[in-house]
């Protein structure tokens, strides 16, 4: 029922007292305010706990004693509110007895007390969940900087072709910080400081190698390609106690003056190359969260370091040598660049719950482009390198030029396989042709939403189909200047393969290809 025109008369002297017991033991703050005078002339236990006064003190207290000044006219508003036959709502600052502040809610309306009008709120305080709010909204906002950083970190490392390992100690300092830090390469046995950064001590100490032992110690140092974090370096603690026998002559000036130490190895596929070491003078600094930060740029500065040198060999190399490295290094950025956009992308919806529908959608949009991307460089590369279509094996070439077509066009592609085989590689070659073709026919002329390619393999046979369901044709009536058919048809004819065109005008188009294995 609305509050607008009602009036409320609460008990008088002899009736009130079977309400006195509910009134009292409120967990929310009761308080009945005269709407001439604006004075409290009644008040709940609560109510006045909530404020610092004991309940006959606050009773009598004028609004301006506990509402914040800001929220004076809010009261008068209440007033008016209650005067025209309505209750009103508001979030508003309190201040206790002792002069501090709290935020409260307030819910109130209009009554009749002891045959006077007076206004009754009900007042909650709700600082602890305001502060909570506040400092998830902070939270928020340090994830959304951090990962923005790291996207630019990424982009920027990967844009680098030259080794600069003083850049990958600066972009470190963007997210994390340190008092010391060093980026080391392995060279056999040997870790080998290429930057520092920290002291005008630790900077003369360059250059400086650490000797490694054995297996034993790299081991211990790679610690599953996971970072390391010691707390203090000069406590018993058998981590600490390593280190400083590590670090030992020229590397000691790496943990003079410092406390806390993070190691954070540099891996590739699995192998070694190198790590990063950062310390800091407070003991037991660096977080979990830190590790995970400095994982992230980490992975990055390792593609980076073994895109430098690759680069520096492919400089040396001939001419088609060149190509082929160069490829590879391209391979490796994007590859990790698009991970860390994927990265960005699986934390974000986690971040923005607000807006929760628009930011999925954007998100939907931003996996598939860099799916797509993703397709688009594996499948260059694929060009660049022609050896990959024989190792790679033919449902994976399939789904990545389905995953291109998808990222380049929004048209969905389903590819299922059944059953396996292996094709000599002029097969592979020639079916891997047939489907890039028939794709490109699909995205070019089709105008179709959604095409299935279905793989099967059975005993020596390979058959291979591509469906869409766009505005088909007539395969009687090609127009003059569209090759791309009676391609497919040579590619076909060419390894002893037979090709099928099924297709009717608003029908959709089917193209199927069978192979089957003779003894020659």
């Amino acid at each position: 029922m609305s509050a607008r025109n009602q009036e409320y008369h609460l008990p008088g002297k002899n009736q009130e007292q079977p309400y006195r017991r509910i009134f009292e033991t409120m967990s929310d703050g009761l308080i009945l305010n005269d709407v001439e005078t604006g004075l409290v002339v009644e008040a709940n236990p609560a109510a006045g706990a909530m404020h610092g006064y004991a309940r006959e003190d606050f009773i009598g207290l004028h609004p301006t004693t506990f509402l914040h000044p800001d929220s004076y006219v809010q009261f008068s508003q209440w007033v008016h509110a209650v005067q025209a036959g309505d209750g009103f709502e508001a979030t508003v600052v309190h201040i206790r007895r002792d002069g501090t502040p709290f935020t409260a809610e307030i819910r109130g309306t209009g009554c009749t007390y002891r045959d006077r009008p007076c206004l009754l709120s009900v007042v909650r305080d709700v600082s602890t969940r305001v502060q909570a709010e506040q400092l998830l909204r902070e939270q928020m906002g340090a994830r959304i900087r951090e990962q923005a950083t790291l996207l630019e970190i990424s982009q920027a490392l990967a844009s680098e072709l030259e080794l600069k390992p003083g850049l990958i100690l600066d972009q470190l300092r963007e997210i994390l910080e340190y008092t010391h830090g060093a980026l080391f390469t392995l060279e056999g046995w040997d870790l080998v400081a290429v930057a520092v950064r920290g002291s005008k001590r630790l900077e003369q100490a360059m250059p400086f190698r650490i000797r490694l032992s054995g297996m034993e110690t790299l081991a211990a140092l790679s610690n599953g390609s996971r970072p390391q974090r010691t707390a203090d370096v000069w406590s018993a603690d058998p981590t600490a106690q390593f280190l400083r026998s590590l670090l030992e002559e020229q590397a000691a000036v790496l943990l003079e003056g410092v406390r806390a130490w993070m190691w954070i190895p540099l891996v590739v596929k699995g192998r070694v190359i190198g790590g990063v070491g950062v310390a800091h003078a407070e003991p037991n600094y660096f977080t979990a969260h830190h590790a995970d930060l400095a994982l992230r740029m980490a992975n990055q500065a390792a593609i980076t370091l073994v895109n430098a040198q690759r680069y520096q060999q492919a400089q040396v190399l001939a001419a088609l040598e060149e190509r082929q490295r160069l490829a590879q290094n391209l391979h490796d950025a994007v590859n990790q660049s698009l991970f860390s956009a994927s990265l960005i992308a699986e934390v974000l919806p986690r971040l923005w719950e607000q807006h929760p529908d628009e930011v999925l959608e954007s998100l939907e949009d931003l996996r598939r482009l860099t799916r797509g991307a993703l397709a688009e460089m594996r499948g260059l590369l694929v060009e660049l390198q022609p050896r990959e279509l024989n190792d790679s094996e033919l449902d994976d070439l399939i789904r990545l030029l389905g995953d291109a077509l998808t990222g380049r066009t929004n048209i969905a592609v389903a590819v299922t396989v059944s059953g396996q085989g292996v094709l000599p590689a002029e097969v592979q070659l020639a079916f891997y042709r047939l489907c890039q073709e028939a794709l490109n026919n699909v995205a070019r002329h089709s105008g179709a939403r959604q095409v299935k390619i279905h793989l099967h393999y059975e005993g020596g046979t390979v058959a291979l189909s591509i469906s869409d369901n766009g505005r088909g044709f007539d395969p009687e009536q090609i127009p003059s200047g569209h090759y791309g058919l009676s391609i497919m048809q040579e590619r076909a004819k060419a390894i002893g393969a037979t090709l099928s065109i099924t297709s009717q005008p608003g029908q959709g188009t089917e193209i199927a290809v069978r192979w089957r294995e003779t003894p020659e």
